[in-house]
């Protein structure tokens, strides 16, 4: 394949560092270093010079904080989306914008081909690539990875070290993460063996909830059609608003996760991630939903979530099928609007309170004491018409029984 130009999603981490010196060696083209400000701010430090240096012709960065949570974390958490019971998609969700905005520089820089660091085992190599063919699909697509025959950390350690490309990653320490304003995720290294448990040296965004503070903290969060708007009052940017929700989320040890997943090349895998203001969001989300959203339509909606997820973590994020169900989450969001308070303390988030004006919790309704709008003698033939079918069921059968 003859490449003249290729924009590379370049992190500085390890395999990207490589990926960059390889690109140039292996195809003799120029490579443009684009890196996406998604709220990592302290590994942005120094990238352009570090691109430049290991051979770049441009690095170019760009920050993609607020129209990451506003166009991607934000719809996934009106779906209260979550893969597996577990994972808040912190990796997965970040995927589509970088290769949006990837294939935006490729046409505006003229490259003719975009390139990647993701692994042929990986999540991410599907995640990139099914996100270029929906944007631009008569663009060349380049995966070192199922390229090279450098097929290990320890091959691309001592790759880097003969090159002099100073990589963040060592021998003692070769696990790998990947890192934005929803979350941070571990993976590689002694993680790989389940049963270890991970190095508590590990954990970036929170405190260990045995050591987060003993007094509790309550906050209240305000949503609006299903986003959350304002903490305590206080009306904020959607990435200021999750940036203090990890603040205060990772300050009381909240929002750490210690998984096996299953992969969707077929495997499965160990990934470790923080998400501290992704699971208060997500708890007060469910709240504010908790009165506010009708009961048949949360049946259906949840029905939708694990669907949801999938095309998330699987990369289908610009597909139609994605497009029908985002159109149908939203709809359930339009009256999803109020305050819900909750109670963080030592890895926990806790609901102590919702309130909203589309509430449909009516206390005239659900009281225990005396009341003159609902006749409780209506349950009767409520209860007889429900249970018809069970008796008409438990009657044919017993006729069965007698007749053997």
């Amino acid at each position: 394949m003859k490449v003249q130009k290729v924009v590379l999603a370049y992190s500085g981490g390890l395999d990207t560092s490589i990926i960059l010196k390889w690109l140039i060696e292996t195809y003799d083209c120029e490579v443009i270093a684009f890196a996406a400000d998604l709220g990592q701010a302290e590994e942005l430090s120094g990238l352009e010079a570090k691109a430049i240096a290991t051979g770049a012709v441009k690095a170019r960065i760009e920050d993609l904080r607020e129209e990451f949570v506003r166009d991607f974390v934000f719809p996934a958490f009106r779906a209260n989306a979550i893969y597996e019971g577990q994972y808040l998609l912190g990796t997965s969700i970040a995927r589509p914008l970088i290769a949006k905005k990837q294939i935006q520089i490729a046409e505006e820089e003229g490259a003719d081909a975009v390139s990647h660091g993701a692994t042929g085992k990986g999540n991410d190599q599907v995640r990139f690539e099914l996100a270029y063919m929906a944007l631009n699909p008569g663009i060349k697509v380049i995966a070192p990875w199922r390229e090279w025959d450098l097929r290990s950390r320890n091959a691309l350690i001592a790759f880097a070290k003969k090159r002099g490309i100073p990589v963040p990653v060592t021998q003692e320490k070769p696990y790998s993460s990947d890192r934005n304003l929803l979350h941070i995720s571990y993976e590689g290294g002694i993680l790989e063996d389940p049963w270890l448990e991970p190095d508590p040296k590990m954990f970036t965004l929170t405190t260990s909830p045995e050591d987060a503070p003993d007094t509790p903290e309550v906050i209240e969060i305000e949503f609006e059609r299903g986003n959350p708007v304002a903490i305590d009052g206080e009306r904020l940017s959607p990435a200021d608003l999750l940036a203090r929700l990890n603040t205060l989320g990772g300050k009381h040890g909240i929002g750490r996760v210690d998984l096996v997943e299953s992969r969707f090349v077929g495997m499965k895998s160990r990934g470790v991630y923080e998400t501290p203001g992704g699971t208060i969001m997500r708890t007060a989300h469910q709240a504010v939903e908790s009165i506010t959203m009708d009961r048949e339509v949360m049946y259906i909606r949840d029905s939708l979530i694990p669907q949801y997820s999938r095309l998330i973590y699987n990369g289908f994020w610009y597909s139609p099928e994605m497009r029908v169900l985002q159109n149908t989450i939203d709809l359930t969001q339009e009256n999803v609007s109020g305050t819900a308070r909750v109670r963080l303390y030592k890895g926990t988030c806790r609901v102590t309170g919702r309130k909203s004006d589309y509430s449909l919790y009516q206390p005239s309704f659900a009281t225990f004491e005396e009341d003159d709008v609902y006749q409780q003698n209506d349950a009767t033939g409520f209860i007889r018409l429900n249970g018809l079918r069970l008796r008409i069921e438990s009657l044919v059968r017993k006729q069965m029984n007698s007749a053997q």
